[in-house]
């Protein structure tokens, strides 16, 4: 038969008609499997980061400011006609030799036998409190010699692996300690000298005022006391500078040695207990290029209350830290300076680590996501101390597993994810 003839077309319409009622179904399975396709859950896109030891330091973090560690303010030590002061703040002085300021004694300072017989028993308290001082210096400076030479020997059996950092640490701190005391017993012994001095130059004054009483009642010309500096270093501040009338007792320079400073850092009393004399403290921020190092010296027993800058009423404690790097390092520190302090309250050179944003707590017990084979798998997790970045494992995860980061509520057991390397710390 000829395929062209007549007879053939019935077949090939019979075909094209069972297409056509094919193709609903056709369409209809397509679209089906792209709402399949289109629903299928895809794996959740998250932040992962490896576990891994490394140092880990704990830190409370606070501001402070800069102090001198040693101050003397000299005073009117009577009543009298101050001359002006023409020193300005900053310049040096030297101890016993720099003439600070001269005080003009009134007419109403001679001595009678009462007021002689008080001056005389200032003169003999100051000679006492000046022996004790000497004596204190003596104490202080022989125990700094000895911790000295203590740390010495120590330090060469640190260099043979003989000693731990732990007690190579707390031979340093007593070495550095008993250097500080006995620069401060040697300040001592130099106001109380000075203390010395100026009794025995008021009785003096007075002595030579009564001497020179005249019949009419008026007093010869007296020299007037010359006030020199207690101590040497430089003049902080000059309290008062203009030409007066005075009493006794009152404030004219602050004099003091920049060079010898300290750090006095404000901390939260609940931080204050974790924090122990001799913890390594780094100073930020304070204008330098490079961080200064200091080592608590004292946390003040007593705290205060102050109110933060949200209103909230805190108690608060003083941290005391004194400065281990060279002077000329920090040469340009002033007293009153402000400084960003970090004080370490633990640290170590070998900690399992884990970010502390893949922790959460559920149930009271602290958990993390693992990834194993592209699913989040729940596991407990037991912590140790945390800086807030990174927080030390004790038990639950092993070195080298793969946590995620910030799960959020997407994230749940056994859930597809796609992980997003991240640094782990």
């Amino acid at each position: 038969m000829n395929p062209s003839s007549p007879s053939s077309f019935p077949a090939k319409h019979s075909g094209a008609a069972a297409w056509r009622h094919r193709l609903p179904w056709l369409g209809g399975a397509l679209l089906v499997a792209l709402v399949v396709v289109g629903l299928w859950p895809r794996p959740t896109s998250v932040e992962v980061a490896v576990v891994e030891r490394g140092p880990l330091v704990v830190t409370v973090d606070e501001e402070g400011m800069t102090r001198v560690r040693n101050r003397y303010v000299v005073s009117a030590p009577v009543a009298g006609h101050l001359r002006r002061i023409d020193w300005k703040a900053g310049a040096p002085v030297v101890a016993g030799q720099t003439v600070l300021a001269l005080l003009e004694g009134g007419g109403a300072d001679f001595l009678d036998a009462r007021t002689q017989a008080q001056a005389v028993a200032r003169v003999n308290a100051a000679g006492a409190a000046r022996d004790a001082a000497a004596a204190q210096r003596e104490r202080a400076a022989t125990a700094a010699k000895m911790y000295v030479a203590d740390f010495a020997r120590l330090k060469e059996l640190f260099a043979q692996k003989v000693l731990s950092q732990q007690e190579f640490d707390v031979a340093q701190m007593r070495a550095e300690t008993a250097g500080q005391d006995a620069r401060a017993a040697e300040f001592a012994w130099k106001v109380a000298e000075f203390e010395l001095e100026q009794t025995r130059a008021v009785l003096g004054h007075g002595a030579a005022l009564s001497s020179g009483l005249g019949s009419d009642g008026g007093t010869a010309a007296a020299e007037p006391i010359a006030l020199t500096s207690p101590v040497g270093g430089k003049i902080l501040r000059v309290l008062q500078e203009s030409e007066r009338m005075v009493s006794a007792g009152f404030p004219l320079v602050e004099i003091g040695d920049p060079a010898d400073l300290e750090a006095r850092i404000e901390v939260l009393s609940r931080d204050g207990v974790a924090i122990q004399p001799g913890a390594r403290v780094i100073l930020l921020r304070w204008g330098g290029p490079e961080p200064l190092a200091a080592r608590v010296r004292l946390v003040e027993p007593a705290a205060f209350t102050k109110i933060s800058a949200l209103g909230v009423e805190e108690q608060r404690v003083y941290v005391v830290a004194d400065f281990t790097d060279a002077l000329e390092k920090r040469a340009a520190l002033g007293d009153g300076y402000r400084v960003e302090a970090r004080i370490v309250t633990w640290e170590s050179a070998d900690a399992l680590c884990v970010p502390t944003g893949a922790l959460f707590q559920r149930g009271g017990a602290w958990q993390c996501f693992v990834l194993e084979n592209g699913r989040a798998r729940r596991r407990d997790v037991q912590v140790g101390h945390s800086n807030g970045v990174a927080t030390e494992v004790l038990g639950g995860l092993r070195e080298g597993d793969t946590v995620i980061v910030y799960p959020g509520d997407k994230v749940a057991e056994g859930a597809r994810v796609t992980p997003l390397v991240l640094d782990a710390r």
